[in-house]
């Protein structure tokens, strides 16, 4: 039963994470730390913005209390990753603070997010293969750019779509859920130990997800600002890296199965990127948009695709649960191809995008219907407008010949 043991430290962070958030949110309130509403903001009143610093302190007790059990000792057996970890953490959390409170600069932070990565490329978390037949990356140059270049993409994702009550929160849940299960069946497997990194920083941001959401669930009484989402990235990123590198995947490259194996082979891959499928899609959306306005890629605005689902007419809950649909199904999709044949995944896969993409244009098919009904309706009235002039002006063409010629003349 040695899940029980990641059971436990996820409960610790949730626990950890949902007492602080509340008194975090209570001291907030009190002292009005929070910033004024934006033109970009979807919310209507000023709500604190410091949720990251709960969840940060709720996985920094959770690892403490990992580093006391004995089962995870393998993993701190190489401290350096650790406290690379948690210095990376630190940084990028001081950066979100800072910016949630005094709105800093989108230099200053993309610089905080760089010295972020590279400490962790520096203490050895960096994507050093590829679980492509096992390809090494020969120069260590190319590693150490390939992994700042990753982990910032995914940071600046996640961070771009904190735009609506829980639903970072939510997303990285699904996704750090789907993951953890996947790093767990490769345990089973014998190609990873079972108590690693990867896993135990998946399972402490589940928990924290999980005690975050209560009190960012629609509406909203504490938001995890800069510091949140980043961290979330940032933690996202490095288990997918960790991972990465584990993996010996050879099996992908033999020819005799290369039908069924293919796919499986190339999971480190695809999982990482299907369970960001939505923040990556919302973030290269963004910088092409800006890029084109001849703007910086970080210039603030409101066309992410949250704002679209909310004026497409979804109303705040359904643009979220579509969001929880879309990663749910992306990702859960991708891991089905190590349980199934390809095409079933692959038809389960294209069910399930077919689904949502009826439920997210569901809103424009009824604007549209509402809009032909109105202007049928104006049609019809013009008309019968137009008839009851003709009509009026008929009955005083006959009333006038009606009367007497002395009365017309």
């Amino acid at each position: 039963m040695r899940i029980v043991f990641y059971v436990l430290v996820t409960a610790i962070s949730a626990g950890v994470t949902y007492g602080l958030a509340i008194v975090i949110w209570k001291l907030s309130t009190k002292y009005r730390l929070y910033p004024k509403i934006r033109e970009r903001d979807v919310h209507t009143r000023p709500t604190p913005r410091l949720g990251g610093v709960a969840m940060f302190l709720g996985m920094v007790v959770a690892f403490v209390v990992a580093s006391q059990l004995s089962n995870f000792s393998i993993v701190f057996t190489e401290p350096g990753k650790v406290l690379g970890l948690a210095a990376a953490a630190l940084i990028i959390v001081l950066i979100g603070v800072a910016d949630d409170l005094w709105d800093l600069d989108w230099l200053t932070k993309l610089a905080g997010q760089i010295i972020a990565a590279g400490i962790l490329a520096w203490q050895g978390i960096q994507v050093s293969t590829l679980p492509i037949g096992g390809q090494a990356i020969v120069s260590p140059y190319v590693s150490l750019i390939i992994t700042v270049f990753a982990i910032v993409l995914v940071m600046n994702a996640i961070n771009f779509i904190d735009g609506l009550d829980g639903l970072v929160a939510g997303v990285a849940l699904i996704a750090n859920s789907v993951f953890f299960i996947y790093t767990y069946l490769l345990q089973a497997q014998a190609q990873t130990e079972y108590f690693n990194l990867a896993s135990l920083t998946t399972a402490v941001l589940i928990g924290a997800c999980i005690g975050f959401l209560p009190l960012n669930f629609h509406p909203a009484r504490l938001f995890m600002g800069d510091a949140g989402a980043l961290l979330t990235g940032l933690l996202m990123a490095t288990s997918a890296i960790l991972v990465t590198g584990q993996v010996n995947s050879e099996f992908a490259t033999r020819p005799d199965q290369f039908t069924a194996a293919l796919v499986p082979g190339f999971i480190p891959i695809l999982l990482p990127l299907a369970v960001l499928v939505v923040p990556l899609l919302d973030f290269g959306l963004a910088v092409t948009r800006r890029l084109r306005a001849g703007k910086s890629p970080f210039t603030a605005d409101r066309k992410h695709l949250h704002h679209r689902l909310l004026d497409m007419g979804h109303s705040h809950l359904h643009a979220v649960l579509i969001f929880y649909g879309w990663t749910l199904v992306v990702s859960l999709g991708c891991l089905a191809y190590m349980f199934l044949p390809w095409y079933v995944a692959t038809l389960l896969i294209a069910a399930g995008l077919i689904i949502l993409t009826v439920i997210t244009l569901l809103p424009l098919s009824k604007r549209k219907a509402r809009e032909y009904a109105a202007q049928s309706t104006d049609t019809d009235a013009a008309a019968d407008v137009a008839r009851y002039d003709g009509l009026d002006a008929a009955s005083e063409a006959e009333d006038e010949l009606s009367q007497p010629k002395e009365a017309r003349t």
